[in-house]
């Protein structure tokens, strides 16, 4: 996924890029409100983590903006503020969950995933691929010959191709799904992870749609 995170306590900032990037996601880490909304005019994001106290501005306004342009990517509060009254405010405002400060960072992992899921319309974490049984919560596939294991990256493009049954997803989205704004994207890398989830898969997992892109088949 392409994540954008909005935090300006560099200390959590700097755990949460490294937690989700560990996780083969892209991040892509703000400090405030004129950047975030600048990020979000030109990139297309699949999640928002969001704090609430920024320095140039609030960002509850922020999501309500979001939500104003029918931006409908899911959002996940993350703030010190624990007042019930709070935390109703952000969800009307459009938030999707709502984690009040200090949280586990792998409670926000696991947060981050049921959020996609539900947004993908399968908020179901296991499914079937053929003789293949996957559990996306817990990153695992079990086949006819036990257990399939993806890197981190190959997971990274799974999920995307999953989170679109049927649907052809660009190499474009695909590269997106892995480089954040200050990394460099290599020419031939999603044509590698795939011919690596092929062979972990079977060829005719992933069809290619020429000069579109890729397809799960999932039948």
């Amino acid at each position: 996924m392409r994540i954008l995170l909005v935090e300006d306590d560099p200390g959590l900032g700097g755990a949460i890029r490294d937690q989700i990037s560990a996780e083969g996601h892209a991040a892509d880490w703000m400090t405030g409100v004129e950047d975030a909304r600048a990020s979000v005019a030109t990139t297309s994001y699949d999640l928002v983590l969001l704090d609430l106290n920024l320095p140039d501005g609030s960002g509850l306004d922020f999501l309500r903006g979001l939500r104003a342009r029918k931006e409908t990517m899911p959002v996940i509060i993350l703030t010190a503020r624990d007042r019930v009254t709070e935390r109703i405010a952000g969800l009307n405002a459009g938030a999707d969950d709502y984690m009040v400060k200090p949280f586990d960072l792998s409670e926000l992992s696991a947060r981050i995933g049921a959020v996609s899921r539900r947004y993908a319309g399968n908020p179901s974490p296991r499914l079937a691929l053929g003789p293949l049984e996957i559990d996306i919560a817990d990153r695992r596939i079990d086949g006819p010959e036990g257990e399939v294991t993806l890197s981190q990256r190959e997971w990274a493009i799974f999920e995307a191709l999953v989170k679109r049954p049927g649907s052809v997803v660009s190499k474009t989205q695909l590269e997106e799904t892995l480089y954040a704004f200050d990394a460099e994207v290599e020419s031939n890398t999603i044509e590698v992870y795939v011919s690596r989830l092929r062979k972990k898969l079977g060829r005719d997992r992933i069809e290619t749609r020429r000069g579109m892109g890729y397809r799960l088949v999932r039948e």
